[in-house]
C-alpha cells in the first residue's frame, strides 16, 4: 500500500498501530535488503530492518557474507539482541543453520551414514575436522593413517562415534570407515576385556570426574578416584589428551557397553606399605595437603592421607599462634590406624619440648 500527502502526525500514529512484536529467542523469517559494513541488512516486518552481523552469518571465516546470505532471498534467523538505538534488531543466521546441522549430524549418526569432513587442524592427540560448518575431533587412535601433518586440508571420509550438541562435543572416526559397524567392532573388543586385565590405552577426553581412555575401539573411564592413591583435584593435573597410559580393567558393564579403568592399581598400595611402618600411639611428620571447614588432610605417610578433626586444627592454631596452611609439615599423633579399611584416628602433638 502506497501512502501519499501523509502528514508527520499520521505517520506517527500508523506506526503507533504497526502491530509487532520481536524479542530476543525468536525465529524470524527475513529477506535480505543489502549489506553494509557491519553484514547483511535484513527486511523481518519490522518498523525498521535487522543487521545479521558477519560473524552470525559465516559458519567458515573463508565464506564470502554475499554467498551466503544471497540479495532478495529468503532465510531464517534467530533474535540475539533486541532493538538498539536505532530501533534495529541484532539477528543470527550462523544459529540457526548451526542448529539444523547438528540435527542432520544426529539423523546420520542413527543410521551408522558415512559423511565427508575436512581435516582443519593437528592437536594433540588427534585432529580437529570440520563438518558441516561444525569443528568436531578425532582422536589419533581412529584415525587410519599416522601421518597427521600430511592431512591438513584435505577431506577424509568419517563416521560419529558421540555427539553433543548442548556440551558441544562431537568426536569422529576414520578409522571405522574401514571396519565394520561400531556397534560390531565394540562387541569384537568386548569379547577380549576381562576385568583384572592390563591394556594399553590413550587418553582421548579429560572431564571433571576422570579420563575417558581408548583401549582397541572401546573407550573406557578412568574415575577421578582411581587416577593415583595421591588426591587429584582434576585427571588434567596428571593426564593430557594423547598421553599413552597403561591401565587395569576393573568393571566390565556388557549391556551397556561401559568399561570401568585404574591407575592406581598398577602402583603398590601405600596402605600396606604403611602397616610396618605407622604405629597406635607413634609421632610423625605429616604435610597438609588440603584444608576444608571440617578439619585439614594430612599426608602422614607417601600417599596416605589422614583426617585431622577441625577442632584439632583449632587447638594447634591456638597453641602454636599460627594459621595451618597446605604444605604445612606439623607433628601428628597417629590414635588409630586401620589399615584394611584405610582409616586413621589423628590428633596433634602439642608437646613443645
Amino acid at each position: 500500500m502506497v501512502f501519499q500527502n501523509i502528514t508527520d502526525e499520521q505517520y506517527e500514529e500508523l506506526l503507533k498501530n504497526y502491530q509487532y512484536s520481536f524479542k530476543k529467542g525468536d525465529l524470524v523469517k527475513g529477506t535480505i535488503a543489502g549489506y553494509d559494513s557491519e553484514g547483511a541488512i535484513v527486511d523481518i516486518g519490522a518498523k525498521s530492518n535487522a543487521i545479521c552481523p558477519e560473524r552470525e552469518a559465516k559458519l567458515n571465516k573463508e565464506d564470502n557474507l554475499q554467498d551466503i546470505l544471497k540479495l532478495n532471498t529468503e532465510y531464517e534467523f534467530l533474535i540475539i539482541k533486541e532493538e538498539d538505538d536505532e530501533g534495529r534488531l541484532t539477528i543470527s543466521y550462523k544459529k540457526v543453520a548451526s542448529a539444523y546441522n547438528w540435527k542432520q549430524l544426529e539423523e546420520i549418526k542413527a543410521q551408522d551414514k558415512i559423511i565427508e569432513g575436512t581435516v582443519v587442524q593437528v592437536v594433540k592427540g588427534g585432529i580437529l575436522v570440520e563438518v558441516l560448518g561444525i569443528r568436531g575431533f578425532v582422536p589419533s587412535s581412529h584415525l587410519r593413517t599416522k601421518e597427521t601433518e600430511s592431512i591438513v586440508g584435505s577431506k577424509i571420509e568419517l563416521k560419529i562415534l558421540s555427539m553433543d550438541a548442548m556440551q558441544n562435543n562431537f568426536i569422529l572416526s576414520n578409522r571405522k570407515v574401514y571396519s565394520d559397524t561400531i556397534e560390531e567392532v565394540k562387541k569384537d573388543v568386548f569379547t577380549q576385556l576381562e576385568v583384572g586385565q592390563i591394556v594399553k590405552g590413550e587418553v582421548v577426553r579429560i572431564a571433571d570426574f576422570g579420563a575417558f581412555v581408548d583401549i582397541g575401539g572401546v573407550d573406557g573411564l578412568l574415575p577421578l578416584s582411581q587416577i593415583s592413591w595421591r588426591w587429584v583435584d582434576h585427571p588434567a593435573d596428571i593426564l593430557k589428551i594423547g598421553d599413552k597410559i597403561d591401565v587395569e580393567i576393573i568393571g566390565i558393564d556388557t549391556d551397556k557397553q561401559r568399561v570401568s579403568l585404574s591407575l592406581k592399581n598398577l602402583e603398590a598400595d601405600p596402605w600396606v606399605e604403611a602397616k610396618g611402618k605407622i604405629q597406635e600411639g607413634a609421632i610423625v611428620k605429616g604435610k597438609i595437603t588440603r584444608i576444608k571447614h571440617f578439619g585439614a588432610f594430612v599426608e602422614v605417610y607417601p600417599c596416605v592421607e589422614a583426617l585431622l578433626p577441625q577442632a584439632e586444627v583449632i587447638q594447634y592454631q591456638n597453641e602454636h599462634n599460627t594459621i595451618l596452611d597446605v604444605g604445612e609439615v606439623i607433628d601428628t599423633v597417629i590414635l588409630k590406624f586401620n589399615p584394611d579399611d584405610k582409616r586413621i584416628s589423628l590428633s596433634v602433638n602439642l608437646d613443645k619440648k
